[in-house]
């Protein structure tokens, strides 16, 4: 009985054991199926997607960049095709005995080899990283020979950015290098992330860098399967890269060859533009620069020759550099005068040869004074004190007010990067200039100075080229723009850049006129005559020649004042005078009088785009008849002008 007991027993415990261990393993199946379910059902697509990854991998294509050229289709910036030295890490063994293997056959400098790593750590190992670059013939050659010592490595044709006309107009145009972290955030910001996978350059100053998504293209890709270690089986897939737009540029690249040839390597900048339409003609900045110095990265020796040279070759002086305008700020003045009511035309003073204000005497140029002066004269002869009293009479704030309408003292909006506002002088301005408040306050002489565009005043050659323009184009404002066209260069689709005016200045035409034929009266018996003698063609001009710094007390001669502290060289114009084709500012650092060094670089512009005739050379210094000094002078501090 007692047996039999405890058999029951140990059969109940058995089962209890067996039920147990079956409800163990039936939980551990349902645990095991749930993850099959959620792995197979639910999260197919997303494993389905990773294991494509794994076995699939994107390559990308860099597309063509696209071509800048100028109005008449000269080439500005292309592309080349070049053999580059490439290795793929995935098919070689040791890196490092590869590599310098390859340095016993072809030139591989340390700045190579630095390049690699970091491609290298940004690339992955089926794809190949170059090591060298535009090899030459003998190059390709040697390596051919000697290719079956190194697995991994090849030849590959790769595309080179190239500016032909090396440093012609290299400010407007810009260039490109490589991709570095800023440019890499401005990429993100603007979603472009995927499109430049395996671009390494970008567009870094000029148009090059405005138009950055235009020239840039879309990019292409090859899907590549590959094995466990990453090694590439077979291509897929190809789709194939988009090229960038092609840009055609209002620029004359014969015209702004002359025009920077003229300078002759002093320094300055010079602003041409088409009047009727806003079109950049030329767009000088000297001295300039190469930009094929850069395409590859630049070398530290060029590097260290371009940033620590005094005449600051990579400043681009014609949209960036701001200066006092000097004279070239009298016809502005006058025609602000007209449109305000403050003047007429045949109101006119009597010049002793200074202005007296307050117990300050503001002298002119002219011992004695130049008679009786009315607005005609006034430009023709330069008169400062005849815009002593003109700045005195309108007041600083309507100044401000013209002046600003006609677009100095902001952005003009020009299409390439970098441009300064200049500094157009107000109450409203110093207070936002200076912290001090002694500092912000605005004094009655300090608008003496301004009228004959000096003081405060900054403007760069485009400020007054731009004004120039709204001027003779009675008041009607275009932006001025480099770029005319973008084209497809698969379809051949155009898109012009619009032209359509901006905004009207209220200006009557009676008074403009007026302006034009002082202007002109400066060209035929002013201070510009000299350097427009014997001209095809009638043209309008004002000269300018603007202080560097105080003389306080001394007299100027130009030759015995340091080359850097002489005064700066001035001249705005238009040609022809009835009906305007170009309109153009001139200013060459301590270049002296407006017309000795501005004018004769003037006169060979216009000369080319008006009558074909082009210049071979710098512009010779011109001798000028007596221009106004634009001081201010005071009665201790004579000035000899033109």
């Amino acid at each position: 009985m007692s047996d039999f007991y405890h058999d029951e027993q140990d059969s109940d415990r058995f089962r209890r054991r067996l039920l147990v261990a079956g409800a163990v393993v039936l939980l551990a199946f349902l645990l095991l199926f749930s993850r099959f379910f959620y792995l197979q059902v639910l999260r197919h697509a997303y494993y389905t997607t990773r294991a494509e990854s794994n076995r699939i991998s994107l390559v990308p294509i860099v597309p063509n960049r696209g071509n800048i050229v100028d109005r008449h289709g000269v080439i500005l910036a292309r592309n080349y095709s070049a053999f580059t030295l490439e290795i793929t890490p995935s098919k070689t063994l040791d890196l490092e005995t590869t590599i310098d293997g390859l340095a016993g056959i072809v030139e591989i400098q340390a700045k190579d080899r630095r390049r690699f790593k970091r491609l290298l750590k940004e690339s992955k190992t089926f794809e190949s990283i170059p090591i060298r670059t535009r090899l030459s013939d003998v190059e390709v050659a040697r390596f051919t020979a000697n290719r079956f010592r190194f697995p991994g490595v090849e030849v590959k044709a790769r595309l080179f950015r190239q500016y032909p006309e090396g440093a012609l107009a290299a400010h407007a145009i810009g260039y490109i290098s490589r991709i570095n972290a800023k440019d890499e955030e401005a990429i993100e910001d603007k979603g472009q992330t995927a499109n430049y996978k395996g671009t390494d350059h970008i567009g870094k100053i000029g148009l090059e860098a405005n138009y950055e998504y235009e020239l840039h293209g879309t990019a292409g890709y090859e899907q590549v399967e590959v094995d466990f270690v990453g090694r590439a089986v077979r291509v897929l897939s190809r789709t194939p890269p988009v090229s960038g737009n092609n840009l055609t540029l209002t620029l004359d690249s014969k015209l702004q060859k002359i025009a920077e040839q003229a300078f002759g390597g002093r320094r300055g900048s010079l602003a041409a533009i088409d009047p009727s339409n806003g079109a950049i003609l030329a767009l000088v900045s000297s001295p300039a620069f190469d930009p094929n110095l850069f395409v590859d990265g630049i070398r530290f020796d060029d590097w260290d020759d371009l940033n620590n040279n005094p005449d600051k070759p990579m400043l681009n002086r014609a949209i960036y550099s701001a200066h006092p305008p000097g004279s070239t700020f009298k016809p502005l003045m006058a025609l602000g005068a007209l449109t305000s009511g403050k003047r007429t035309p045949a109101y006119a003073i009597a010049d002793p040869g200074y202005f007296d204000f307050g117990n300050r005497r503001f002298m002119d140029d002219k011992v004695g004074g130049h008679g009786a002066v009315d607005m005609f004269k006034s430009i023709v002869v330069s008169c400062n004190t005849y815009y002593y009293r003109l700045a005195n009479d309108m007041g600083i704030d309507a100044i401000a007010r013209f002046m600003g309408d006609l677009g100095l003292g902001s952005k003009t909006g020009i299409d390439i990067p970098g441009e300064a506002s200049g500094i157009l002088p107000s109450p409203q301005w110093k207070q936002r200039r200076y912290t001090k408040k002694e500092q912000q306050s605005w004094f009655p002489g300090e608008t003496i100075s301004v009228g004959i565009g000096q003081g405060y005043n900054a403007y760069s050659t485009l400020h007054m080229a731009h004004a120039l323009a709204n001027v003779v184009n009675y008041g009607t404002v275009f932006r001025p723009h480099l770029v005319r066209t973008v084209s497809n260069p698969n379809s051949g689709e155009a898109r012009a850049i619009e032209a359509d005016p901006v905004r009207q200045i209220a200006l009557k035409t009676e008074h403009v006129d007026l302006i034009k034929r002082a202007m002109a009266g400066v060209v035929k018996e002013g201070t510009a005559s000299r350097a427009f003698a014997g001209a095809a063609y009638q043209s309008g001009g004002k000269t300018g020649t603007a202080q560097v710094f105080s003389l306080r007390g001394g007299k100027y001669v130009a030759g015995q004042v340091r080359e850097r502290l002489r005064d700066h060289s001035w001249y705005i114009a238009f040609a022809p005078v009835d009906q305007p084709r170009i309109v153009l500012a001139v200013m060459v650092e301590n270049g002296g009088f407006g017309a000795q060094s501005a004018a004769p670089i003037a006169r060979q512009v216009f000369d080319y785009y008006l009558t074909g005739q082009a210049a071979t050379g710098p512009a010779p210094e011109s001798e000028a008849p007596g221009e106004a000094s634009d001081g201010p002078l005071f009665e201790d501090e004579p000035h000899e002008g033109d």
